[in-house]
């Protein structure tokens, strides 16, 4: 949970000066970064890390506490083979273990972290699921139906209005938020569509068995291809890859705007910065009082996407997938001295 986040009205500004100064020359690994950061690849589709193949269309991701150590979990979309693997890292930052939490589901694409520690894996199928897996590896993962049944892409928990809020990959995709009955436990609840002048109205039925979910709620609001998904201080950020978008809905004021393009993947900080992956390969920090710098540049990669941008459970490094297609894929950790 970032202890602050962007102020709520005025527009975002680039340019200035970038609170961790220009970006350097490219490393071995192709990365540009600041003064003081350095950067590595963790983990590569197709080869062997801590004794588990890395899966290949590397998604989203997020980090977990683990003693002094912590865990990052990634997403596989691939198709039917798709699931979810963990790195657990020790307190050096070497990779003790590596191992799947999910196996034999369709298209992971993006999801959350839970207050409690889980990770919600998005299935990105036509009534795709939610499933909720154990970072740690000793528990089953489970599907959440009740979250509902379409093209789900990714989720942000709200531990102040106890929901959980979700994007929808379709040209007219909805953007929605699931309202447990017992916060911590996702076997029921309501599924709820945002629509318009901020009010949400719960889907009739979220198992979508005749028609689909964007299309029960006649006053639900519509958005090109959701995407990314992040909740910081009382707001939830979200990007539309149809247009790529970068949105802000206050769940405070139950206000929507939208602060600006090109963007696709977005975490947040402790220190209240927001980190966007960008269409191109970089990544930019925007500061609470809305200025938008560069942090970091990958060269080499042309046609790549950035996903999965996660901290690590104390703000000190950011890890983030490098993909191309549905074959390859680098998993990076950059470390260096983060804003606290």
């Amino acid at each position: 949970m970032s202890h602050k986040t962007l102020l709520r009205t005025g527009p975002l500004w680039r340019g200035g000066t970038s609170p961790y100064g220009p970006l350097g020359l490219p490393g071995a690994d192709g990365l540009a970064l600041p003064s003081g950061f350095t950067g590595r690849v963790v983990a590569r589709s197709g080869q062997k890390v801590a004794g588990l193949t890395w899966h290949a269309a590397p998604d989203g991701g997020a980090c977990f506490p683990d003693g002094a150590g912590w865990i990052y979990v990634s997403n596989s979309e691939l198709p039917l083979l798709g699931g979810a693997s963990a790195l657990r890292f020790r307190p050096d930052g070497t990779v003790g273990d590596a191992y799947r939490i999910l196996s034999g589901t369709d298209l992971n694409c993006a999801g959350g972290a839970t207050p409690w520690h889980t990770w919600l894996s998005c299935e990105l199928g036509d009534r795709g699921r939610v499933f909720e897996c154990d970072p740690y590896g000793a528990r089953a993962a489970r599907p959440r139906l009740a979250m509902g049944r379409f093209r789900h892409e990714a989720a942000a928990c709200d531990p102040e209005r106890r929901v959980i809020y979700m994007t929808e990959d379709e040209p007219d995709g909805c953007f929605y938020r699931f309202r447990p009955g017992d916060w911590g436990d996702l076997t029921e609840g309501t599924l709820e569509v945002l629509c318009s002048e901020g009010r949400w109205q719960a889907v009739p039925s979220p198992a979508a068995l005749v028609t689909a979910a964007r299309h029960q709620v006649e006053d639900a609001r519509h958005f090109d291809g959701g995407d990314g998904c992040h909740y910081a201080g009382g707001v939830c950020y979200f990007t539309t890859k149809g247009d790529t978008g970068l949105w802000a809905y206050d769940a405070q004021t139950s206000t929507l705007d939208r602060l600006c393009e090109g963007v696709r993947a977005i975490t947040a900080a402790p220190s209240g910065d927001l980190y966007v992956a960008r269409e191109t390969t970089e990544i930019d920090v925007i500061t609470p009082d809305r200025a938008v710098t560069p942090f970091l540049r990958l060269e080499g990669r042309t046609g790549a996407e950035l996903t999965g941008l996660a901290f690590s459970p104390g703000g000190e490094r950011l890890y983030f997938s490098a993909r191309r297609g549905r074959t390859e894929g680098h998993t990076f950790e950059v470390a260096g001295p983060f804003r606290a």
